[in-house]
């Protein structure tokens, strides 16, 4: 089992194959998607651990980021070019706080369109490239904290704790739609899952660099 800081810009499944190539290990899996354009822990299980990955993906999450008020785009992060605007002079810290209270709890809430989740047999964020209208079904999460640790209109920058399969993107979005207004996602960072740190985690390089240290020592070492 591996703890990594995956890099902004790579998916989930791109970290997964380039550790089966580093490591030459056939079975690797990873426990809970993280977007291309978030960074942060990524548990990574091979061999017999992958039996573990459910029990993982199972644990409370934590993140860090950033939302901007008065934007949205159909992926509702950078993904997507904005689509609209809105103004946000009006917007009180009374009325931030009061819609942060009115997500935090047991909510439901829908996932994004451009997300990995199959609908039908096809990933949701492949009908939505092609411009094909998809209706996932809402799902019930938890939001254990959701906390503001700056406030610098239009940006928001929030820590959560929440539980499996709560979509911050989607949360980010209903923010927006709460106020009457648009909300997008620009920076996100899973910080912990469950009692995992980010802090106890490999950077990629270093970990290729470990990887390729150990195949040297283990050719090096005399055969019986």
């Amino acid at each position: 089992m591996l703890l990594v800081n995956k890099p902004l810009g790579w998916s989930s499944f791109q970290l997964v194959k380039k550790v089966r190539y580093m490591a030459k290990v056939k079975k690797v899996g990873h426990a809970g998607t993280l977007d291309p354009l978030a960074t942060g822990l990524l548990i990574l299980c091979t061999g017999k651990a992958t039996k573990q990955i459910e029990s993982f993906m199972g644990q409370e999450k934590t993140y860090t980021g950033c939302f901007r008020l008065g934007e949205s785009t159909p992926s509702y992060d950078r993904e997507t070019e904005v689509d609209e605007r809105f103004p946000t002079d009006h917007i009180s810290m009374e009325a931030l706080q009061e819609v942060k209270k009115s997500l935090t709890g047991v909510i439901a809430q829908f996932p994004p369109a451009h997300s990995a989740i199959k609908l039908d047999g096809k990933r949701l964020y492949e009908s939505a490239r092609q411009g094909i209208a998809v209706y996932p079904k809402s799902r019930t999460v938890q939001v254990l904290d959701f906390d503001f640790t700056s406030v610098e209109m239009p940006d928001i920058y929030f820590s959560i704790r929440c539980s499996k399969g709560t979509y911050i993107r989607s949360l980010v979005h209903d923010f927006g739609r709460a106020l009457a207004n648009g909300a997008v996602l620009t920076e996100l960072c899973r910080t912990a899952i469950g009692g995992f740190q980010l802090q106890d985690a490999w950077e990629l390089a270093t970990l290729e660099t470990a990887i390729k240290a150990q195949k040297t020592t283990a050719s090096d070492s005399p055969q019986e």
